[in-house]
């Protein structure tokens, strides 16, 4: 398959995205939805990216893990796909991701024998999730794991989003808020770069249908 890479993402030629007319209006109906349902939780992000004594503050940590949490959940993406075929970054939730490391305390995180210290819990659930994890994968809290997705020992860090019937091959790794897409092999040793700062610069995105790496 050939492939074309564009402003950070990666498109399979051969199966470019369509939408009908129908779809499109089904995008436009769903971003005025969370458009309305995230103002308020914008706001107070917004407002503590700017003056960051408001991290102090219990509705500003309350906000600030609220989006963390429709990021683990998927209800919520830092880049999604907008009704021209291209994609639209929500830098608000960027912010989100990097104002959450510093309300974190670090903890110790048992694992049977395993012990990890860290701010950032890991995910769990993957069960109840419909995904397959092979140890050693480890995907942090804040990420996000279609059904179907398949981790060898593999790594998904917080703010990510990766797609139905991927598979995130042995020592891969995906990077901070990477947007992967369906049916993409991410084979063994690849890094899917993160980007959290500079706040300008859009997530690496993989398209649905990719092979990355040989």
């Amino acid at each position: 398959a050939s492939f074309s890479i564009k402003f950070g993402v990666v498109r399979s030629k051969s199966n470019s995205p369509t939408r009908s007319k129908k779809s499109m209006s089904g995008l436009n109906l769903k971003r005025l939805f969370l458009q309305s349902q995230y103002q308020s939780m914008k706001n107070i992000i917004e407002a503590a990216w700017e003056d960051r004594s408001l991290l102090k503050e219990k509705e500003t940590q309350e906000t600030i893990r609220a989006v963390i949490e429709e990021l683990d959940k998927g209800r919520l993406r830092v880049a999604s796909p907008d009704d021209q075929g291209g994609w639209e970054v929500h830098q608000w939730v960027k912010k989100a991701v990097v104002l959450y490391f510093p309300i974190q305390t670090m903890e110790t995180i048992e694992v049977g024998p395993f012990e990890f210290h860290d701010k950032i819990p890991l995910k769990t659930d993957y069960a109840g999730q419909g995904v397959r994890v092979v140890p050693h994968a480890i995907a942090r809290h804040g990420s996000f794991l279609e059904k179907g997705v398949i981790m060898m020992p593999s790594y998904v860090n917080i703010g990510a989003w990766v797609g139905s019937g991927t598979m995130v091959d042995t020592w891969a790794t995906v990077g901070s808020c990477g947007q992967i897409g369906r049916n993409v092999h991410l084979s063994g040793g690849v890094g899917i770069g993160g980007v959290l700062e500079p706040l300008q610069a859009s997530p690496t995105i993989i398209e649905d249908n990719c092979v990355i790496g040989s």
